[in-house]
């Protein structure tokens, strides 16, 4: 009889436990996970044309979320000020998704006093970007091309854009 209390409270404790779950929360440390992007990852991105294309070290993390949602922040962040980027991503075929992600640009104030009297960074603009991603086999790496637009304050297209080439690594222990 203690034996069967034993694999009772056993067979109750698991099942509390994947009932617990969340299933939208992949494990820490699945390296493919299902062969989705969900998850985080660094990215090293390379332009062919447009504004960032004398930029040699622009790194993106991201972070893609279960349901379709994302973040991007890069190392320039802060130059000239600019928050992250959010958006939206997709599955478009085996290991073929596809991201678009904006961000709101900044100028610098035309004279010093101006950020005395509270002006400050005022906006712009945003940014768009949509990237192709091709994921590795392993899911753990992956290929991009990307295409980057600009809009002014009004919304419209404006210069800047430009092409170029990710290649990102998932974040893992």
């Amino acid at each position: 009889m203690k034996t069967l209390a034993c694999w009772a409270l056993a067979f109750s404790t698991a099942l509390m436990a994947t009932a617990c779950r969340d299933a939208s929360s992949p494990a820490t440390g699945e390296p493919s996970q299902n062969g989705s992007l969900v998850g985080a990852w660094r990215s090293q991105i390379r332009f062919k044309s447009g504004a960032f294309v004398d930029v040699k070290d622009l790194e993106f993390m991201y972070v893609f979320n279960a349901g379709g949602t994302m973040t991007e922040s890069s190392n320039y962040d802060a130059a000239p000020p600019v928050p992250p980027a959010y958006g939206i991503w997709r599955n478009v075929a085996l290991r073929q998704f596809e991201a678009r992600y904006a961000f709101y640009m900044t100028k610098a104030p035309g004279a010093f006093d101006e950020i005395a009297k509270g002006g400050g960074w005022s906006p712009s603009g945003r940014g768009v970007l949509t990237e192709k991603i091709t994921l590795s086999e392993d899911g753990k790496s992956y290929t991009s091309n990307i295409v980057y637009a600009v809009f002014d304050q009004a919304g419209n297209a404006a210069e800047g854009g430009g092409e170029g080439t990710g290649a990102g690594a998932r974040a893992d222990f």
